[in-house]
């Protein structure tokens, strides 16, 4: 992933410039967001850092739209599939105070300073500041008129085959995974989750949702057969080592292999995989988990996606 996404996602942003209640009854009327504002880096980037700084290659976007999409992946995101609940999205002006923000953040922000040789014991008290830095967006989307806030907190960094290749002494638990880097997205989750509910404290009138969108990934690494997955740690366009992943390989891109030139491709079927190119999701991977987090249960407070417009 790429932090220029991020960047743009928070300069977007600065353009654009109650307690929870468990017992209180549903309101039975679905939700009508007139658009979805959408804030985050490559995981939930939908073409715009693809069309204005590098072209993706084919096997991107096969598995759906038969050609690249500008997605780092076989096909849709989870972005997409929280679209697709909703009808006739138009973004104006007077639909601001209307729509749905929804956020995926944090897997930037710590995958980014490891990859630029941080420890975790460096990153870690940097997270405090990273957090309030996002507060202080909601607050300033919030004070443009915006209520309904959607919020995926990171991923379980230890499973990445990315992390995996990159740090091969870390400690593992026991599904082989690196487990300091699990922990670091813990930590970082459990700050974001003080924070939020902060949040919901200062503007009552607000729906703001964290939603734990690593509990429902976590669950396609430690009972990948049972939700129809398989080898979960393996990635499926990459080529080479343990996992099916190189940092000289590119999915899409060509790699040298005994002197030969090759296409780097797709797994034979994307849709029992997890891993898509080591930090990014395969499309069936991502519709198992929105098909999770679209739902009131991994939500704090506990309310579903369609009924995000109520506050809480």
């Amino acid at each position: 992933m790429d932090p220029t996404s991020t960047i743009f996602s928070f300069l977007s942003v600065l353009l654009f410039g109650s307690t929870t209640n468990f017992n209180r009854v549903f309101p039975s009327e679905s939700c009508r967001f007139p658009a979805i504002f959408n804030f985050g880096a490559s995981n939930s980037d939908t073409s715009g850092y693809a069309a204005a700084f590098i072209q993706l290659k084919s096997p991107n976007g096969d598995t759906l739209f038969g050609m690249p999409a500008g997605r780092f992946c076989d096909g849709r995101l989870i972005v997409d599939f929280t679209r697709g609940i909703y009808a006739s999205l138009l973004s104006r002006e007077d639909t601001f105070s209307k729509a749905l923000y929804t956020f995926d953040i944090g897997q930037n922000d710590l995958t980014q300073s490891l990859f630029f040789n941080m420890t975790i014991v460096q990153i870690l008290p940097a997270i405090p500041n990273i957090v309030n830095h996002f507060s202080n967006i909601i607050k300033n989307l919030y004070n443009f008129g915006a209520r309904s806030f959607w919020v995926y907190h990171t991923r379980p960094l230890g499973y990445f085959p990315k992390i995996l290749t990159s740090f091969p002494l870390a400690e593992k638990d026991f599904i082989i995974c690196a487990k300091p880097y699990n922990l670091l997205a813990q930590h970082f989750n459990a700050e974001l989750k003080n924070a939020l509910a902060r949040l919901r404290i200062e503007f009552p009138l607000a729906t703001i949702v964290y939603v734990d969108l690593y509990s429902a990934l976590y669950s396609l690494y430690t009972h990948p057969t049972k939700n129809g997955f398989e080898h979960p740690l393996v990635l499926c366009c990459d080529y080479g080592g343990k996992y099916n992943y190189s940092e000289e390989a590119i999915c899409g891109g060509n790699i040298s292999v005994n002197g030969k030139s090759i296409t780097v491709g797709s797994c034979k079927d994307p849709s029992v995989r997890v891993s898509w190119d080591g930090v990014h999701f395969t499309e069936a991977a991502n519709k198992f988990a929105f098909d999770l987090v679209s739902t009131r249960d991994f939500s704090d407070p506990p309310i579903p996606l369609k009924l995000a417009c109520h506050p809480r």
